[in-house]
């Protein structure tokens, strides 16, 4: 073997860690998939680790390899699901943009997540209504921080008289709430509506109701013109 040929790199090794990686990260995914569903379906007690696993294209022991109890499994979903909630919620800390432009594009999000990812928001909906049992700690570690820096941009944006005087809390609860409601009851809705599942049409009108109904509490109220 030439010096050349001896110092030439190695790519086969490399090459082939990459395609562990991206198998695994497949694996993974489609995993999260299917446990998500089942567990929104069925809950924390009626789904097993063999029904999702099933599901995924795997045997048991496949799962138990990436997630090694049924809780990992269930923590990790529901971890994904918070981390995006909480990445549409810091839309509102961006002091570059006007108070209506910010809550639109949150609302707008929220929305775009129901449609997107029923499931997950199904399933943190009926871990809440259950009181949390089993997440409440990380639902209070990661949205608490997050929540209170959400109500400081509010508190600013009042200070500057760029809104009206608003209970910020409640006012983003009441956001969560109806925004939400376009997957956790979306049941409801197209049982009312008489079709199969709701359209982007629906999703577009709900985005500028709830918009204009959010801007109209935070509007400023022209002071009254002295008399005399």
């Amino acid at each position: 073997m030439s010096l050349s040929e001896q110092n030439k790199p190695t790519r086969a090794p490399a090459a082939a860690g990459t395609r562990r990686m991206l198998n695994r990260d497949k694996l993974e995914a489609d995993i999260l998939e299917q446990a998500v569903r089942l567990f929104a379906e069925c809950g924390y007690e009626g789904s097993s680790v063999a029904a999702i696993a099933e599901q995924a294209g795997l045997s048991k022991q496949n799962l138990l390899y990436y997630f090694p109890t049924k809780q990992a499994l269930y923590n990790r979903v529901l971890d994904d699901v918070l981390d995006q909630w909480l990445e549409r919620m810091d839309l509102l800390a961006d002091d570059s943009k006007e108070p209506q432009e910010v809550l639109h594009s949150y609302i707008q999000a929220k929305l775009r997540f129901s449609r997107e990812q029923p499931w997950g928001s199904r399933l943190y909906a009926m871990e809440v209504i259950g009181g949390a049992p089993m997440y409440g700690q990380e639902i209070k570690k990661k949205l608490v921080p997050l929540l209170r820096k959400d109500i400081a941009v509010f508190e600013k944006w009042i200070s500057e008289g760029k809104i009206a005087p608003v209970n910020a809390t409640h006012l983003l609860f009441t956001i969560w709430a109806m925004t939400q409601s376009y997957a956790d009851f979306s049941t409801q809705m197209c049982l009312v509506l008489n079709r199969k599942q709701l359209t982007r049409t629906d999703f577009a009108d709900a985005e500028k109701l709830i918009t204009d109904m959010v801007l109209a509490a935070i509007s400023i109220t022209p002071s009254p013109v002295p008399q005399g």
